[in-house]
């Protein structure tokens, strides 16, 4: 150790006096070879590159997967008579709030009406109203002199049990409607009385206001006529053209005939792609090879990236997408925002054989708590070697592609799958050229001016429900905690 002093000063100890300095020589502090010059020669051990948007995408793995060799697959049902019951729209300006006039075709009666003006004019004769928690709007039994569409929150219909019991049919919700049969039968009662569940907002139109209208319309006129024609097709309970049969007679009795009529437009679910074009600069390639390959791990995660995009697609897309597919006859509600036992119990009862659950995460830890809150504990089960939660043995595969609103809301969806099953599938195209993964192929696209490489990375897929109750949505799920 070096130290300096200033001559002529005595020093007794302790601290040194004023202009005593020590300053420690750098090379006489250290012993040995520093860490930040010897890892100039070390070779450093490296992790491949990582990736946060890697999930596990348990809905590719649960798809069974139907080789499309034409790019296109098409569903032949048997033929149903469509009777709407769609989702009217809304639109809302400050307070007012008005129904879309073109969806007002999503009332049975109105379903492919041609006039637009006079549904506008229809449209206008609604009348908006705020209804409070526990509002009885309709009583079983009374007169539909009206109808209800929701442009927002819940209603429960109610009816009367074996021993008087009150009982909760089922609940509407937004775009829902009732009581369209005031528009067709003059002296229709409500088979069960309707009471706001929660707050929330109803257009009203009373059945006197569709009647003037209807007399000074010859074309609704028309339509009416038209709608009772058409209902006189027999049906079965899903709207399928009926199979006359008979059954437990004696004797000579004369057996109907029959056949099974298809639909003469099936659904025909295109191959969806999804691609990108990756880019390695040659020098990268050459020069930096090792230990890891370059041009490897880039299209690891490019392919990993298109993955991803892939079952997000599945999920969202507004043509084939599980969510904008699902039938409105196949979606509910929560009966009062979290999801509890029973609405999970509801959504698995509407299809036989539901193989999975598809819930976010976040929606996944919100059916824990409400199954808790009741002393009820999920059950596991194992699946491709994981642990996943399950409901009455149905596994519920987490998925992050399920949106969730600003609201805090999100949808569990249930599923049937397998062709053999009449559910959903995943539809795809293999032996591609340059096929890199099933269904995903790499080209060489050349080596341009600057000595970058390219390549053309494409994987080609689709869905498809095959037959509407393969697929159920629990709506408004309200995960917040």
């Amino acid at each position: 150790m070096s130290i300096t002093t200033n001559v002529g000063i005595p020093h007794q100890g302790g601290e040194p006096p004023a202009g005593v300095g020590v300053h420690p020589h750098p090379a006489a502090q250290r012993q040995s070879l520093g860490t930040e010059a010897a890892r100039q020669l070390a070779t450093t051990t490296k992790s491949a590159p990582q990736m946060q948007e890697i999930t596990d995408r348990w809905l590719l793995k649960a798809l069974p997967w139907v080789e499309v060799a034409g790019g296109a697959y098409r569903v032949n049902r048997r033929l149903s008579h469509a009777v709407g019951q769609g989702r009217v729209a809304f639109e809302q300006t400050g307070s007012e709030v008005r129904v879309v006039a073109p969806t007002l075709r999503e009332i049975p009666l109105l379903r492919d009406f041609p006039d637009d003006r006079l549904l506008v004019e229809l449209a206008g004769r609604f009348t908006a109203r705020t209804v409070a928690p526990g509002e009885l709007l309709a009583e079983a039994g009374q007169p539909v002199d009206q109808v209800f569409l929701i442009a927002h929150g819940k209603l429960d219909r109610l009816g009367t049990g074996k021993y008087g019991e009150t009982t909760l049919l089922g609940m509407v919700a937004d775009g829902d409607q009732l009581g369209d049969e005031a528009l067709r039968q003059p002296d229709a009662l409500w088979p069960y009385a309707v009471r706001a569940a929660t707050a929330g907002t109803v257009l009203a139109l009373p059945r006197a206001a569709f009647q003037e209208l209807t007399e000074r319309s010859p074309a609704l006129r028309e339509q009416i006529e038209r709608y009772a024609a058409g209902t006189r097709h027999a049906v079965n309970k899903y709207g399928e053209a009926e199979i006359e049969l008979s059954a437990g007679h004696r004797g000579e009795v004369g057996l109907p005939g029959t056949f099974v009529d298809y639909e003469l437009r099936p659904r025909e679910y295109e191959l969806s792609l999804a691609q990108t074009v990756l880019r390695v600069h040659t020098r990268v390639a050459d020069l930096y090879n090792e230990p890891m390959n370059q041009t490897e791990h880039q299209l690891r995660l490019t392919v990993e990236a298109l993955r991803e995009r892939q079952e997000y697609e599945l999920v969202n897309n507004p043509e084939f997408g599980l969510l904008a597919t699902a039938a409105y006859e196949q979606r509910i509600s929560t009966h009062s925002g979290p999801p509890t036992p029973d609405d999970m119990d509801d959504l698995l009862s509407r299809r036989k054989s539901t193989r999975y659950y598809l819930a976010h995460p976040r929606a996944i830890a919100a059916i824990g708590r409400e199954a808790g809150k009741r002393g009820l504990y999920p059950e596991t089960v194992e699946l491709d070697g994981k642990r996943l939660t399950a409901w009455r043995g149905v596994p519920i595969l987490p998925c992050d592609k399920i949106p969730i609103s600003k609201g805090q809301t999100t949808s569990i969806l249930a599923m049937r799958t397998g062709e053999d099953n009449q559910g959903v599938i995943g539809l795809r195209q293999t032996g591609l050229p340059d096929e890199y993964e099933p269904g995903l192929s790499v080209r060489f696209m050349g080596i341009d001016e600057k000595a970058i490489t390219s390549y053309l990375v494409s994987t080609y897929y689709s869905a498809a429900v095959l037959v509407p109750n393969a697929v159920g949505v629990l709506e408004n799920v309200d995960i917040a905690s």
